[in-house]
């Protein structure tokens, strides 16, 4: 089922055309919000499927997480604005600027007391799953929000989940998931046309690793971000077509059975000359060991 978002206004964390990050709420009502897979720069939707999509469940891949309050985003969806992804039995990483005060409305995450990660959950209006507390969030004190770089937050949560709800990092030593031509998939419950058309279920899309020459060309620094092949991975495909877009905001990539990005900005969604860029797992992987 699709829920289609009413006309409250909405903001992104930069420029509406060029933002696919956490959805930022402009009353405190707004219908939960979530990770949109594969929308066509054309908004296309046949009988209210991801175009280029497909259906998949949290039982296949249990380590993806919902970021959810029904405070800040309304008890639609289950309050769902931002993806994450389980590393560790207690611990869920996912993008720094799901923490900021635009994404939360609050300085500290610790003011809104029913953010919780929503784990087992495929279907975002039941009940199935847990929703667990946070214990502790760290975020990257070096994410730069004027290039994106380093956009990463590690969640210790309260209790922890179930056995086998967690998925290996790439590590710096992981080179091959990050060759261009790699398919790779992307994850999340969001926008199935462009224009506000949220599914319910989980979608998972497959895009290719992309070279960082594709996305330096794209994003040689502007007001969404600058490319930086160091910290961040680029991925789509080549016609567009299929991307991660508004609220996918720290959902996973996922490529040869680990973790190698985070969804993180980009221009648009699903252009051809725009690509997703995502933060490159294995160079923050360390950081997030420190912290789990």
């Amino acid at each position: 089922m699709h829920v289609p978002i009413p006309a409250i206004p909405v903001l992104f964390r930069r420029r509406a055309a060029g933002s696919r990050r956490a959805l930022i709420a402009a009353a405190a009502l707004l219908p939960a919000l979530a990770v949109p897979l594969a929308a066509p720069a054309a908004p296309a939707a046949a009988n209210g499927v991801v175009v280029g999509g497909a259906p998949t469940t949290t039982d296949s891949e249990p380590w993806v997480v919902a970021l959810a309050s029904r405070q800040r985003f309304g008890s639609g969806r289950s309050g769902q604005f931002c993806g994450g992804v389980a590393v560790g039995p207690r611990t869920v990483v996912t993008a720094a600027h799901c923490f900021g005060q635009e994404a939360l409305g609050v300085a500290d995450w610790r003011n809104l007391p029913d953010l919780r990660v929503i784990s087992g959950r495929t279907d975002l209006s039941g009940t199935a799953g847990e929703e667990v507390p946070l214990s502790d969030v760290w975020v990257n004190p070096d994410f730069d929000a004027t290039t994106n770089a380093g956009d990463v937050a590690v969640i210790t949560l309260s209790q922890a989940l179930p056995d086998g709800a967690v998925i290996p990092m790439a590590g710096p030593a992981d080179t091959a998931p990050y060759t261009a031509g790699t398919e790779a998939q992307v994850y999340g419950w969001g926008d199935t046309t462009g224009q506000g058309a949220y599914p319910d279920s989980l979608r998972t899309a497959t895009v290719d690793v992309l070279a960082d020459t594709v996305c330096e060309k794209a994003y040689p620094g502007d007001a969404d971000g600058r490319y930086l092949r160091a910290s961040m991975v680029c991925a789509g495909v080549t016609g567009g077509g299929k991307d991660a877009c508004q609220g996918d905001s720290g959902g996973p990539l996922v490529a040869d059975g680990k973790l190698i990005g985070l969804v993180s900005w980009g221009t648009g969604c699903a252009e051809a000359a725009y690509p997703g860029v995502y933060t490159r797992v294995s160079a923050v992987s360390g950081l997030v060991a420190q912290h789990m």
